[in-house]
């Protein structure tokens, strides 16, 4: 069976079950989309372990009732700034390996670690809240840190938690975030396709389970609160957080933040691409 043909079926089944259970309540449906929102869709493949991370210090800690499962690289001179990667949704720290050894060359120490629901960490679910929490409680443990890579929902999560923080002569590397919570939800409604009144009651859960209205979910909102070091790099042809939402903060002119746009590389090939890593190295290897 093809992945396209394997998708579809799976979407057409989550589609079919939240109609029949809008029938009876629009509520129930809506918390069922809820978890399969928040659900990574690979759920918590296997994946073979990158060398680099044979030579790091195991690390734990425990958040929500959940074990986070991670890893400390230290510089290979100096006393060691403290940098934190941050995985997107559905993806896990082995991902960015190719960061770690050179930023450990730049003096950096190098701290990574699987979100809720993802690779070596405990849990089903992931949404930038949770995630924004357990950033903290790293941050609480490890940090303070003096600059964050982050992707797709992490860099949501990350700006949602240095938001809160004291984040002066701090960088900040955004990878393609996930930009505006409204986007994602629009997103994940074009492929189900469900009863409108799923996404209404969708909408009133998230606003009762977090007190915030959606709105608050916003990189451009949060973001005007951290005077950090800002470089935010986005393809013009992401499909999964849409360029269209960076516009408005490049209008924003904020004079801390630099952007870094890519044409033809999308959502997860950024990241990997030689010329985007070198930019990255070299904003960390910039004074503060």
């Amino acid at each position: 069976m093809s992945m396209k043909l394997a998708q579809r079926l799976v979407i057409g089944y989550y589609k079919t079950k939240l109609n029949a259970i809008a029938l009876v309540s629009p509520a129930k449906a809506a918390e069922a989309a809820f978890r399969l929102f928040c659900t990574p869709y690979s759920g918590k493949p296997k994946r073979k372990r990158p060398p680099v991370f044979h030579h790091g210090e195991k690390l734990q800690f425990t958040v929500d009732n959940l074990r986070i499962n991670g890893y400390r690289f230290k510089a290979e001179h100096g006393h060691g700034k403290k940098l934190l990667i941050v995985h997107g949704f559905d993806s896990c720290m082995y991902k960015f390996d190719r960061y770690i050894s050179p930023a450990r060359r730049e003096g950096w120490d190098v701290y990574a670690f699987d979100a809720p629901g993802h690779g070596t960490s405990e849990g089903k679910y992931l949404n930038a809240v949770s995630y924004s929490d357990m950033l903290l409680e790293a941050e609480k443990i490890y940090g303070p840190f003096d600059g964050i890579l982050a992707h797709s929902i992490g860099g949501l999560a990350a700006v949602l938690a240095w938001e809160q923080l004291s984040t002066t002569g701090r960088k900040m590397i955004l990878i393609a975030p996930a930009t505006e919570t409204t986007s994602a939800l629009d997103n994940f409604f074009s492929l189900i396709k469900v009863n409108p009144a799923i996404r209404t009651e969708l909408e009133k859960l998230i606003i009762e389970l977090a007190q915030q209205p959606i709105s608050y979910f916003s990189i451009r909102r949060a973001i005007q609160h951290i005077p950090a070091n800002i470089l935010w790099l986005h393809d013009e042809d992401d499909r999964i957080c849409p360029y269209a939402d960076v516009l408005p903060i490049q209008s924003d002119a904020h004079p801390n933040i630099q952007f870094y746009t890519t044409k033809g590389l999308g959502h997860s090939r950024i990241y990997k691409e030689n010329k985007v890593k070198k930019a990255i190295l070299a904003f960390l290897s910039e004074p503060a």
